[in-house]
């Protein structure tokens, strides 16, 4: 979503909403790789209090484990997008506050391996304008696993971006 250190927003100076509707379908980019280690789940799981043996029980998922050992839960995996993100886009100046405003679409189609590398490749799918200082905007987000051929997931993502003042909006 384009942060900072301590949670900033970071804006691309004379890039409005407008702009951006005009790249509707466009790749927005592709972010750092980012390791998935054991720690990782661990943690996951101590939060969420999914402590499934398949995620955290690592000599058993090497034993019994389809996947061969343990793998990161999917909704782990889905959780680092907003990190992800912040590598790729800056977003349009004036821009106060990004929300999460929910998922159109979620595949989870290969797990993550324990040790593994993810990134992310964001795709812009839609700008709609909901009041003069609100713009919902729907982006693809695929999370790439390193050396597998399916990506871990596939999801389309909505985000509510809040502007401090009304902006003068060119639709597709």
């Amino acid at each position: 979503m384009g942060m900072q250190d301590k949670g900033e927003l970071r804006t691309r100076p004379g890039y409005t909403i407008s702009d951006m509707a005009g790249e509707i379908g466009g790749e927005i980019g592709i972010s750092g790789w980012m390791k998935v280690d054991q720690h990782m789940i661990d943690g996951f799981a101590a939060s969420t209090g999914d402590r499934q043996w398949i995620h955290v029980d690592v000599e058993r998922a090497a034993r019994e484990s389809p996947f061969g050992g343990a793998v990161a839960h999917g909704f782990l995996t889905l959780a680092l997008i907003p990190v992800l993100n912040d590598d790729i886009a800056a977003l349009p100046e004036g821009v106060e506050v990004v929300i999460n405003y929910g998922l159109d679409k979620l595949r989870f189609l290969t797990p993550v391996k324990a040790g593994a590398r993810v990134r992310m490749r964001s795709k812009l799918l839609d700008v709609q304008q909901k009041t003069p200082e609100r713009f919902l905007v729907k982006i693809e987000q695929v999370i790439e696993i390193e050396g597998e051929e399916k990506p871990a997931l596939i999801a389309e993502t909505l985000l509510l971006y809040v502007f401090a003042e009304p902006q003068e909006f060119r639709g597709h």
